[in-house]
Formats: C-alpha cells, structure tokens, sequence
C-alpha cells in the first residue's frame, strides 16, 4: 500500500486477519514526497502508519532505490523505520510505466550501494526469508533488519513466487511482462469456485521464465503498463 487509507482501514484491516503490510515510501522530505507521487501528502502516510501500528499490524517500509534521492534519505529512512520497530527494503527501480521520467536516470544498482553502505554501517547478512525475493541483512548500529531486492543488479527471477491481482480483475504472472488472464469471467460463471481454480492454476504454469526488464548502455527495456 502507499498508506494514504490506512489511518482510516488500518483497524479493518487487521479486524481480517492481516497481520503484516508493506508501507511504499520512497523519502521522508514532504516536498519530495509529492514530487515522487504526484501530489501525495507524507503526513497522510505517517500517520497511516501509526494508526497501522497501533491496530497491531507489522510493517515493512519500502523505499525504490532512486539515483539523487536514496542516497540523502537512506540513513533518514532507516532510523526511522528500525525506530519504530519496522524492516526497511530497498528496491531498485524498474522501467515499469511509462511516467515520462527515464528510469535510467533514476536506476541505482542496489549491489553497488550495498558495497557503500558496509563502508559505515556494520551488515550481518542472514537466512531470514519471507517467501519474497528479499535479501536481508541486520544493521548492528540499529538491530533493525534491512532488505535488498534486485530485479537488475542480481535476477532472483528463478525464485519468484508472485502474481498480482489487479483491481480490474486481471491476474499478472510478472510485473515485467504485458501478459494477464482475466479471472472475471470464472467469477460470473457457473461454478466459481472451481472455475476460478483452473483459470489460475493455467495462469501459474505460463508464468514467464524470466522478466523483460533491461537498463543499461544499450538504453532501457521495459513496459507501458503502470
């Protein structure tokens, strides 16, 4: 979630059954924060996320790694996120969408800037996972974990676990491919139980072998869809 409704749904949301929530949150800077999102206030956020944590759920604040940003805001994220009890992971960004921002611009390799991060934070990697493509690591100046995910510095794509149901009905095998399988017609159909069952039993074995992601030398190859 980007928390902008979480002041309002966190207590629902946990009253589910949800115990654990990924929070986007790219800076801590109230200007930059709605340069990033267009219009996004950063107080709706945290306070979303208070009332997140207060309604007993665990959060993880994500944060895509982008050139010119992460780098001032880093330390900034971390204190507060391990602060207040929460992961923080770092994402490099991907060419998904097209924004009218060159995402090459933007792309920092998460590889390197762990090698920059080791210069003054002390790093213990470990064995935790969350059945996600994260590699975390325990900051011993916080005791706070932090993860790195790296779609282009280091493909975890034979690993991959994910889909992503859209809230037009689609089912995504990849965030980097166009490709979907619309479930709305199981839904309507005689048996959607069943019905529903077999449209994403076919969806997971055509899930791609790999992203389609590419920044480099050769420019950027990526999708137009948001």
């Amino acid at each position: 979630t980007n928390g902008s409704q979480l002041a309002r749904l966190a207590e629902t949301l946990a009253d589910c059954g949800v115990r654990r929530i990924n929070v986007s949150l790219d800076t801590l800077d109230p200007d930059q924060y709605r340069e990033i999102t267009r219009g996004g206030e950063l107080s709706d956020v945290l306070e979303g996320i208070e009332a997140a944590r207060r309604a007993g759920l665990s959060i993880r604040i994500n944060s895509v790694a982008l050139r010119g940003v992460i780098e001032e805001q880093f330390e900034r994220l971390l204190r507060y996120a391990h602060s207040n009890d929460m992961a923080l992971a770092l994402i490099e960004t991907m060419p998904l969408g097209e924004t009218g921002t060159s995402r090459a611009d933007q792309y920092l390799s998460l590889t390197e800037f762990r090698k920059q991060l080791s210069d003054k934070w002390s790093l213990s990697a470990l064995e935790r996972k969350t059945g996600g493509p994260a590699q975390y690591v325990e900051v011993k100046q916080t005791g706070g974990l932090l993860g790195f995910i790296t779609p282009l510095s280091c493909n975890f794509c034979a690993t991959c676990n994910r889909v992503r149901v859209g809230s037009n009905g689609r089912l995504y095998t990849c965030m980097g491919h166009e490709g979907s399988v619309d479930l709305r017609p199981a839904l309507a159909g005689t048996e959607p139980a069943r019905q529903l069952d077999l449209a994403i039993r076919d969806a997971l074995m055509r899930k791609p072998e790999r992203h389609g992601f590419r920044i480099g030398q050769a420019g950027v190859n990526g999708i137009g869809r948001h």
